[in-house]
């Protein structure tokens, strides 16, 4: 019987404990909440404080997001499965500054023949071969654009890239083998060059400068490409495709970085392939079972991963810098509630002497500070949406505000708030009734 009286009364003691933190809780928030409109002004200016980092954050994920989403979609486009073998890896290149040539740089270079072996193999469907990009001027009746993007490659080269023609035609294969001077421009460089007249048939003259010697040769327009709308598309708009045999042989544009872009056929596994690849390039170049690979294979997820990685370091880099704005406002609230405690010694004292325990008084200033940061937080929110929208509505980039941010930026808003209030609200739990009540 004594048994069971001491288990009811352990279980009211814990009810009575429960009941009371919850109040104390409770009474917390609203002595907090009047506190904040009391000293209105100071509030709003600590609010902003937090809000100013908060929407940094928030601003930079939605960027950073969008900016991934993008250019992830536009390497999708272009074929997952796809490769290109090229002369090394770029990925894996160091620079060095003692003065020598990088063991790369005596790699062969590719050439045609090994991408026709290559297109010649019953698991590729496609190898196209190309120079790479290069700048020249294109000239039109007095209207000269410089510094244009051209591509010296193979025919067939638009059924792998996003887009249409608006007017005109890719070059056949035939126009490739005689060395034909034809070349398709962007819609961008048609309005550049021609305006409202119809491009195709025109001739215009191409300078290559950087070509062996620098020449000036005459090419007709046979075709205009509007590419698919993506990242890329909007920060290249003025670009011109050339077949590389005439970029070669009447531009000069050499070969050094010259490569083979390589479409698996459908149904079969693309490790399959990169093997077949592998063994017909060792074949031609004559490598001997014990010589490594003087040639790089490189597909469109490891590119994908380099630019996961680099892009990983920038947002880290750039979201640290961003955090000491909240470093910024979490100085702003410990200052703020210095201030508070010392004129509210007397309030304080007050408590204290109708019962307040330290604890009542130690959450009562922290959850203070977490209202302030967590209202800071949620202004920040709101500004970040604002300046995403604004990215969205006038940018490319389909910047989107992503969970994690929201999470973080309420979540680190609440633990600055604790942090920060931690020193001034010990500082109250720890005055004396007394003395608190004599303060003036």
């Amino acid at each position: 019987m004594s048994r069971n009286r001491s288990s009811d009364n352990d279980l009211v003691k814990r009810l009575d404990r429960g009941a009371s933190g919850l109040s104390a809780l409770t009474e917390g928030f609203r002595i907090a909440r009047d506190a904040m409109r009391a000293n209105l002004l100071r509030s709003i200016l600590t609010v902003l404080g937090v809000a100013v980092g908060v929407s940094v954050v928030v601003a930079i994920g939605a960027l950073m997001t969008g900016l991934r989403s993008t250019v992830m979609e536009a390497f999708e486009s272009a074929g997952p499965d796809n490769f290109v073998v090229m002369r090394f890896d770029f990925t894996a290149i160091s620079i060095e500054n003692d003065g020598q040539r990088p063991p790369w740089w005596g790699k062969p270079e590719i050439e045609p023949e090994e991408a026709r072996r290559i297109e010649a193999l019953p698991s590729v469907s496609d190898a196209l071969f190309d120079l790479g990009a290069f700048q020249v001027d294109i000239e039109f009746e007095g209207e000269r654009m410089d510094n244009v993007t051209a591509t010296g490659t193979s025919a067939g080269w638009a059924a792998y890239q996003p887009g249409d023609f608006t007017v005109g035609r890719d070059f056949t294969t035939g126009e490739l083998q005689q060395n034909r001077a034809v070349v398709i421009i962007s819609t961008g460089l048609a309005e550049q060059l021609f305006g409202q007249r119809d491009p195709i048939g025109r001739r215009v003259r191409i300078t290559n400068r950087n070509g062996r010697g620098g020449t000036q040769e005459p090419f007709t327009v046979i075709g205009v490409y509007e590419p698919a709308e993506n990242i890329f598309s909007t920060a290249f708009q003025n670009w011109a495709i050339l077949p590389w045999t005439a970029s070669v042989r009447r531009l000069r544009q050499g070969t050094f970085l010259a490569q083979v872009a390589v479409v698996p056929e459908q149904g079969i596994p693309v490790e399959r392939v990169k093997d077949d690849v592998i063994a017909t390039m060792r074949g031609i170049r004559g490598l001997g079972p014990r010589e490594e690979n003087n040639f790089a294979l490189l597909s469109t997820q490891q590119i994908a991963d380099l630019f996961n990685q680099l892009t990983g370091v920038f947002f880290l880099v750039i979201l640290l810098l961003a955090s000491a704005g909240l470093l910024v406002g979490g100085v702003g609230v410990i200052g703020i509630m210095l201030i508070s405690v010392t004129e509210r010694t007397r309030e304080i004292g007050v408590r204290k002497a109708v019962g307040a325990t330290r604890r009542e008084i130690l959450w009562q200033f922290l959850l203070e500070a977490s209202l302030l940061t967590c209202a800071g937080a949620a202004v920040g929110l709101l500004i970040g949406w604002g300046m995403s929208q604004a990215v969205a509505n006038f940018t490319p980039l389909p910047a989107e505000i992503p969970a994690w941010a929201i999470t973080v930026s309420l979540g680190t808003a609440a633990i600055t708030g604790m942090l920060f209030g931690l020193l001034p609200a010990y500082r109250a739990s720890r005055l004396a009734p007394v003395a608190a009540l004599r303060f003036e």
